[in-house]
């Protein structure tokens, strides 16, 4: 008899769980979740894939986006990355990183992400494979100027094309290669 209650008590939690509405808000400094696929349709984006150093080690252009998850201006911006990653593909290694790991771990280290950062997110360095810091700014980067800094690293061809950000609805977009339009 006891196991039919807990079965019970079980499915009736589960069930009204399922009833609780899922809140997220582009334009909020909530935290929705991991704001790449949330709001990029990208979740492929973290855990980066590289570290600087293995990057630097390699000689491969770096772009590093710091972020937080519970940023408006990230999540703003999350579509941009997505579309970094769309457009330079395997040309440069991408290193989207929450602060929440570096705030009070900066190093001194060239080689490691947290020496670039600055305390401000969305933030962006683009290093070149020498290790020389090509752009370094900080909020809604316009992705024309993120492109012709990696073109300037990488020695390759800025696209012909940007990406426009079409917003599926509030919490989800999708770059395309088509023209860019803020995110916002």
């Amino acid at each position: 008899m006891t196991h039919l209650l807990v079965g019970i008590l079980s499915l009736f939690l589960m069930l009204g769980s399922l009833a609780s509405p899922a809140n997220a808000a582009r334009d909020t400094d909530s935290y929705d979740g991991n704001i790449f696929p949330i709001y990029a349709g990208n979740g492929s984006l973290v855990p980066p894939q590289s570290t600087l150093a293995e990057a630097l080690d390699n000689n491969r252009t770096s772009v590093i986006v710091f972020y937080l998850d519970d940023s408006a201006s990230s999540k703003a911006f999350a579509p941009v990355v997505s579309g970094i990653k769309l457009l330079w593909a395997s040309s440069i290694d991408l290193l989207p990183l929450t602060t929440d790991e570096i705030q009070d771990n900066i190093s001194t280290d060239p080689s490691e992400a947290s020496h670039y950062w600055h305390g401000h997110i969305p933030q962006v360095v683009v290093i070149d494979g020498e290790g020389e810091v090509v752009l370094d700014k900080e909020g809604l980067v316009p992705i024309e100027t993120i492109n012709q800094a990696i073109s300037t690293a990488t020695g390759l061809k800025a696209p012909d094309f940007t990406i426009t950000i079409k917003s599926f609805n509030e919490y989800s977009s999708e770059p395309s290669k088509d023209g860019y339009t803020d995110p916002r």
